[in-house]
């Protein structure tokens, strides 16, 4: 199952109700395991970006859709990384 890495950044209406972030994360968690997902960690930061959440999808279609969804509601903004763990990575260079 592809997994990805998405940096957040709160929104002005994100930060200004932070105190709701746990909520929403829980809410994000959630939604990802409707849609055959499974967050894997969420981060909270200081510095570029306000945190991290790193979570599965089926595909990359759902993927996209759970992150839209997640922008939508306007509390944060994400970019977001494919990312491969060592497995993963040694099968795509093994034919270098």
């Amino acid at each position: 199952m592809p997994r990805y890495l998405s940096l957040i950044n709160f929104t002005d209406q994100g930060i200004r109700s932070v105190g709701e972030s746990l909520n929403r994360s829980e809410h994000f968690k959630a939604t990802v395991a409707e849609a055959g997902g499974k967050v894997e960690a969420i981060y909270w930061a200081i510095g570029d970006a306000d945190g991290a959440v790193i979570f599965d999808a089926p595909d990359e279609a759902t993927a996209a859709k759970l992150l839209l969804e997640l922008g939508h509601d306007g509390f944060v903004r994400t970019k977001t990384l494919r990312v491969y763990d060592s497995t993963e990575f040694k099968a795509i260079v093994s034919s270098l």
